[in-house]
């Protein structure tokens, strides 16, 4: 099995900060249209890191947390590039991977940082709008472009 090099990884980082912005706009749909009440970085960052995004003036709260959602991104970018490659050839695998990502987060990072405390389940709307966002960004990700993977 060929071991991903530097430069994929980049690349793949740099897909994955790419699909992160592609979640910003459905996320601004599906917030402006209030299918999604909070989307989970914004959680995240109030809750969890109040000192470090205090210190952000509050004009730029939001674009720090789109800053540090789309570096998130990058980092799954680039996680995925270490995935056989013959997983990644798979139509069905960044869609899957983005899913992925998305119940890690639902089933063990918000437990584990109480990021929804037992009086504010998530509701079913958000849940299908966070996954379709996960599976857009896993799309995205997998470069569907068949010919530009030719080209490589």
């Amino acid at each position: 099995m060929d071991r991903p090099r530097l430069r994929d990884i980049a690349h793949a980082g740099a897909r994955g900060v790419v699909a992160a912005m592609s979640m910003t706009g459905v996320r601004a749909v599906t917030g402006g249209l209030d299918i999604v009440e909070e989307i989970p970085p914004q959680k995240l960052f109030r809750q969890i890191t109040p000192r470090l995004l205090g210190r952000v003036p509050k004009r730029k709260r939001d674009a720090a947390i789109e800053v540090g959602h789309w570096a998130y991104g990058g980092v799954g970018g680039a996680g995925y590039a270490l995935l056989p490659g013959d997983l990644r050839a798979r139509p069905w695998a960044g869609p899957c991977y983005g899913l992925v990502i998305w119940l890690g987060f639902e089933l063990g990072i918000s437990p584990v940082l109480r990021l929804l405390g037992p009086q504010t389940p998530r509701r079913a709307r958000d849940r299908v709008a966070l996954a379709a966002d996960h599976a857009l960004y896993g799309l995205v990700l997998s470069e569907i472009r068949p010919a530009h993977k030719e080209m490589r």
